[in-house]
């Protein structure tokens, strides 16, 4: 295959605070995703990740440590490393910003800024969010409050250098303009210019002297660099930049093809960091892509609201490929995700052991039973294939077509529709019937061979999702990947190929209340929260805008029925009536309250709650609840008498 060129593509640095959670390991597992996909299409690809080791976070959790602050971003960068290697990812560089190159880069940087006039000395005073590490202006913040995470600000004043960022802001308002690719997905560029751009940019504070973890400004060494100019850097300093000559490495890779990143730092990535490239005269990334976040049980992940997953813990019970599958395949492209154990069994039951794992052990074992395990091209025809091959052979396009854009999970979902479509044509086929007749054994021959050779295809396909699966499925089918430019192509597979004698499960069905007992006995026990004189104390969620709260509703329902649901020791799914409509809703409520008594009770309902399944069954809702200290869950219902439909304001 002949090369399509390089394509150098970036993570967000992950902040070494402490162990990262699946929200965090979410970024590198789609990264990866990406990589090996471009790698499969003939690209060169650079693929770069790491972590941000700098800033009063860690100054301040290595003191509680009592550990110096190199110390414990060695141990948590291992761990982040330690992450990232589990999950099978194929990342070219791991950098860290303690790394000598990348702080003597920074120096650099920061000195050819200062010397041109783009960065001078002045002092500020402002409001200080520790956490983002961030300066606000009054007039910046929300309801007093920080306005990225919500959280309590303090006064500050202090000599810092500043970064002109106005002086360069019509210029990258008019970058926007020509390059309307830049920002992705579209939404996040009108963010950036509204909330911005357009009310005027204020010169970056771009160091600090009352954090001393951190890279010296080296004529000055009371001024250590601030975060934002020394992580964000990190793309260009790893891979050879140098303002006195760069190396032949970074003129092939840079500018980055894309850089991948949260929806959250969409901000510095697409306002700070051109500008800063701008100054140094340095061409622009080609695109950034602020992907959703992964929200567990409705909300996002924070140690702070305990509602916390692991990838190691996922893995322990579902396997790596399970867990790379679920978070890519269930995020949408602009939305937030969902995340639970619940759904993790879900998709894992039905995708991956019904409708992947089933067609190969199946295929596979009928090639030993019918035919010793030899796979023969019968030249046996007939009008049935002809869609089968349609399908297969036009999937790698449409899952390239899907993923060039970034719509990973609908990628995906065409190499899986691939799949479905063997399972069809099983059923079409019906090989076992073959089997019977012996005038048939050419036609049988053909069935089995057709279903090989899409499955050989197939794993190639998902292979940038789930490599293990991929080399797994391979290898016993005793074939190799296809290069990609063969993935359009049907009759590869060599005629007279024999497959392994007894499949390997790929994925073995998972009992709900099974997982869920596990996931208990391997959480640890809650420490005790202090508890208040008039209630129970519980950890406070990052705030919110009046407008997000608009976007959910609200109504009084009345539960008309309710039955267990089968093979489930906490769910009850009840029908309620809300208005004119019925909801379907399934909870997690069946240890407080029986089947029975559920009828007749005038409940809270969230209607706009986007549908799920929960153990098989649909759930259109929420009902809700309270919870006491000690998790007992009790329904909330209006204090007086409402109709059904009431919205609650």
């Amino acid at each position: 295959m002949a090369n399509k060129g390089k394509f150098y593509m970036t993570t967000a640095i992950a902040y070494t605070s402490g162990k990262p959670h699946i929200g965090n390991t979410y970024e590198i597992i789609l990264a990866d995703c990406i990589a090996r996909f471009k790698r499969l299409e003939g690209y060169d690809v650079h693929f770069q990740t790491g972590t941000d080791e700098h800033g009063q976070k860690v100054e301040q959790k290595s003191a509680e440590a009592g550990v110096t602050p190199k110390e414990f971003v060695d141990s948590v960068a291992g761990e982040v490393k330690r992450i990232w290697d589990l999950m099978d990812t194929s990342y070219d560089t791991f950098m860290r910003t303690t790394d000598e190159d990348h702080v003597e880069c920074v120096q650099k940087i920061f000195k050819k800024l200062y010397d041109q006039g783009d960065i001078y000395k002045s002092k500020y005073e402002g409001m200080y969010c520790t956490p983002c590490e961030s300066f606000w202006t009054p007039s910046q913040l929300v309801d007093g409050k920080c306005p990225d995470c919500g959280r309590e600000v303090k006064p500050a004043q202090e000599e810092a250098y500043f970064f002109k960022m106005s002086k360069y802001a019509d210029r990258l308002m008019k970058y926007y303009d020509e390059h309307p690719e830049f920002i992705q997905p579209v939404s996040r560029k009108n963010e950036m210019v509204n909330n911005f751009l357009k009310p005027g940019l204020k010169d970056l504070c771009v160091s600090r002297t009352s954090i001393k973890w951190g890279i010296p400004v080296t004529f000055d060494p009371d001024h250590t660099v601030y975060v934002w100019l020394d992580a964000l850097t990190n793309y260009i300093t790893k891979v050879g930049y140098d303002p006195d000559g760069s190396s032949d490495f970074y003129k092939k890779n840079w500018p980055a093809d894309l850089h991948l990143i949260g929806k959250d730092i969409v901000r510095f990535h697409t306002i700070y960091w051109p500008i800063f490239l701008m100054a140094l005269g340095e061409p622009l990334p080609y695109k950034v892509f602020g992907h959703p976040w992964l929200l567990q049980a409705g909300g996002k992940m924070s140690k702070s609201a305990g509602n916390v997953l692991y990838a190691d813990d996922m893995v322990d019970i579902f396997g790596v490929d399970a867990v790379r599958y679920f978070v890519l395949h269930e995020m949408p492209y602009e939305n937030d995700g969902v995340i639970s154990w619940e759904l993790m069994v879900e998709r894992f039951n039905s995708d991956l052991a019904n409708t992947l794992g089933n067609l190969v052990n199946r295929t596979i074992t009928m090639s030993n039973k019918y035919f010793g395990g030899v796979v023969t091209d019968g030249d046996v025809a007939e009008a049935v294939d002809d869609d089968l091959k349609a399908v297969v052979m036009s999937t790698a396009e449409r899952a390239a077509d899907k993923l060039d854009t970034y719509h990973v999970a609908d990628s995906i979902s065409e190499v899986m529709n691939l799949f479905k479509r063997c399972n069809k044509y099983i059923d079409e086929t019906e090989p076992w019937l073959l089997a019977k007749d012996e005038a048939k054994k050419a036609r049988l021959q053909t069935v089995l061979y057709n279903l090989i050779e899409s499955i050989a295809i197939g794993a190639t396909l998902i292979g940038p999702a789930m490599p293990g699966t991929a080399d797994k499925i391979l290898e016993q089918i005793n074939e190799k990947r296809r290069e990609f430019d063969d993935l359009g192509k049907f009759g590869l597979y060599k005629s007279g190929t024999k497959v392994v004698e007894k499949p390997e499960i790929l994925f073995a069905r998972k009992d709900l209340d099974e997982v869920l007992a596990k996931v208990e006995a391997m959480m640890p026990a809650a420490d005790e929260e202090p508890q208040a004189e008039d209630g129970i104390d519980v950890p406070e969620k990052d705030m919110i805008e009046y407008g997000d709260f608009e976007k959910l509703q609200f109504r009084i329902g009345e539960i008309i029925s309710c039955e267990e649901v089968p093979k489930s020791k906490k769910l009850l799914c009840s029908q309620v009536k809300v208005g004119s409509k019925t909801l379907q809703i399934v909870s997690g409520i069946k240890k407080y309250y029986s089947a029975e008594e559920m009828p007749g009770k005038k409940v809270l309902v969230l209607t706009n709650l986007k549908p799920a399944t929960l153990a098989g069954v649909k759930s259109e809702g929420m009902l809700l609840c309270a919870e006491d200290e000690d998790g007992n869950l009790s329904l909330m219902t209006p204090e007086k008498d409402m109709p059904n439909g009431a919205e609650v304001m």
